[in-house]
């Protein structure tokens, strides 16, 4: 195994292999995968012929906008602020008088409304009751618009929706304005070097978009999404930035090494996220255990985007020993998104750091081996998190998620602009440049086939978050969908993100993901699963199809006979913490600890 050193932005890796599982094909109803994939192959072809370049995946947000722009037209107030005591009639008559004088354009609201808001800030076009489900927020991209469900209504003060009797401030139209610095100026008002904050102090450039305020007015830190943090990282420049020392891509979309997309291996990267332990073991066993193999005749392999609580080291250690992947995903896996939004670097590098030295520690797996990370919950800490997985040494992440776009997206360095719009709710993307790749995790269309150009898609990132698929026969279709979708573009790698809770509670999801893997790799030769540190040594090294299945990387821990067992004893140690109640459990092949290991007490000494 390679020592990881980060060359600017590329990092040379070494890699491992993996022992994996599927059961008898012949009992499972599926139709056969070369009728589907012919199908779909015609229909996606059929469909990119009528749109040329690129899909057009209509976002929600769009439809919707139209919707909420067509309830502000004529409205007088439409710019203004809120007026204490005006009445639904009385702003109804002003309306019809105005509305014969001047109709509101689109374009005219974005530029009125964009002019002075804070990007990612939720806010209405029309205060009042009945439209009080609809909000708009100024992003990178425009306006983007959402509607809460029925039932519930958008508060502005906590920026979410909440049931419809707990919101009181429907009559408002947004929070109270912040003060914003003054990027742009007709006049320079400060030295070269400084910026102006929204009182016309000068500070340093540097102190402005730091994640503190140093502004009187606090405006420093209140315009600092990717569109205006002063400094932001710099876009892509593919003159100055080349393989093998350095990689990126303008639009995210292009493919390493300038292949053409049919002599490209499709890559499938299956992860799973949270603890390893007697609850879901047994999956891992049945999935991974040899039978499914690579075109190189090497054990398809996994990504586990491990958290400490719950883990059992043991079991981690093994799927290690197998040619997997394990991944730093926290050490406590805090279910308050707040706790992650707002995380400090020292708690991030904590938190992130921590899990992997205790996946050293306890699990007996090289620090070296260990690449990745994921945050929990998916929540982005901001250039917090990013400077703290560049300060404790990590290679890549896997946290931000790309909108449903055709073609999909590459995975991508953070040492320049991501090249796609920070995507989610009320998410804090980086902005600063971070000698970390980004694993951009590509939603995933939940279609069984592709639709009308007009259809309007929401994509899920997890594919356990897909809320329509409601049988194996669906999970089956939308697997095959996704797979042209990749495979037929520009064969970025092929994201499964799961989490093994879904196919315990689901065995029937389990067989359909078992038979669609036997079939695909049954069936396509240039088809491989590989872990996400392999992806980056691909792309590092780009290789054909042809050289795929010599390709060094990926034949390394080719089986789980490679490598020798370790493991004669698994400990299991009931333990007191120092901070959790109750006895907890750890499980590993060392000796126990004093106490139960936690956060800034890897070693479990109990301080």
């Amino acid at each position: 195994m390679k020592n990881l050193k980060s060359i600017w932005m590329w990092t040379v890796l070494g890699f491992g292999g993996l022992t994996l599982a599927h059961d008898d094909p012949s009992k499972h109803e599926h139709k056969h995968l070369n009728m589907n994939l012919n199908n779909l192959k015609n229909a996606f072809k059929v469909r990119n012929k009528e749109i040329v370049n690129k899909l057009n995946i209509v976002e929600e947000n769009q439809v919707l906008m139209e919707e909420i722009l067509a309830s502000a037209q004529g409205r007088s107030e439409i710019f203004d602020s809120d007026i204490p005591g005006y009445t639904s009639e009385e702003r109804e008559a002003t309306d019809a008088k105005e509305r014969s004088k001047r109709q509101v354009d689109q374009e005219d609201i974005r530029n009125a409304l964009c002019q002075d808001k804070n990007a990612g800030e939720f806010f209405r076009l029309v205060a009042g009751p009945t439209h009080c489900r609809d909000v708009v927020s100024c992003t990178d991209a425009g306006l983007q618009a959402i509607r809460c469900p029925p039932g519930l209504a958008f508060d502005l003060g906590k920026q979410t929706c909440e049931w419809r009797r707990q919101v009181t401030d429907c009559n408002t139209k947004s929070r109270p304005k912040l003060a914003l610095p003054q990027f742009n100026t007709d006049e320079p008002i400060c030295e070269r070097g400084e910026l102006a904050c929204g009182d016309g102090q000068c500070l340093p450039r540097t102190f402005f978009c730091d994640d503190k305020a140093d502004c009187v007015d606090g405006s420093d830190e209140n315009l600092c999404d990717s569109r205006n943090d002063p400094n932001r990282a710099d876009e892509c420049d593919p003159n100055q930035c080349r393989l093998p020392e350095c990689y990126c891509s303008v639009t995210g979309r292009e493919i390493p090494g300038g292949l053409e997309p049919e002599s490209v291996p499709q890559m499938i990267v299956l992860t799973f996220d949270d603890a390893i332990n007697i609850n879901n073991f047994e999956i891992f066993q049945n999935l991974l255990d040899g039978r499914l193999k690579n075109p190189n005749g090497c054990d398809i392999k996994a990504t586990f985007f491990v958290s400490h609580r719950y883990n059992n080291y043991s079991m981690a250690q093994e799927m290690h020993r197998r040619g997997h992947e394990m991944a730093s995903h926290s050490i406590t896996h805090d279910n308050e998104e707040k706790y992650w939004d707002n995380g400090t670097r020292e708690n991030w590098e904590a938190e992130i750091g921590g899990a992997r030295d205790l996946l050293v520690r306890w699990g007996n797996i090289p620090a070296e081996d260990i690449y990745g990370s994921r945050a929990p919950l998916l929540r982005l800490g901001g250039n917090r998190q990013f400077s703290a997985l560049e300060r404790a040494g990590f290679v890549y992440d896997s946290s931000m998620v790309a909108p449903l776009s055709n073609p999909p997206y590459w995975p991508y360095p953070l040492a320049f602009a991501a090249p796609h719009r920070c995507h989610g709710n009320f998410q804090n993307c980086p902005t600063r440049s971070h000698t970390v790749m980004e694993m951009v995790m590509n939603e995933f269309d939940p279609r069984e086939e592709p639709g009308d150009n007009d259809e309007q898609v929401a994509g899920c990132a997890m594919l356990d978050s897909c809320s329509s698929i409601r049988s194996s026969d669906i999970l089956y279709n939308v697997l095959t969908h996704n797979f042209i979708r990749h495979y037929e573009q520009n064969r970025a790698p092929l994201g499964l993100f799961l989490h093994a809770a879904w196919l315990k509670k689901q065995p029937e999801m389990l067989d359909a993901l078992q038979f669609w893997l036997d079939e695909v790799l049954s069936t396509y030769k240039d088809v491989y699963l590989v872990t996400m540190s392999q992806v980056l040594a691909w792309m590092q090294s780009p290789v054909d199809s042809r050289d795929a299945a010599s390709f060094p990387a990926w034949k390394q821990k080719c089986t789980l006979l490679d490598t020798e067992d370790t493991c004669l004893v698994s400990n299991n140690c009931p333990l007191a913490s120092t901070v959790l109640a109750g006895t907890q459990r750890l499980q590993t092949c060392n000796s126990c600890p004093a106490y139960y290991p936690w956060i800034n007490d890897v070693e479990g000494a109990g301080y």
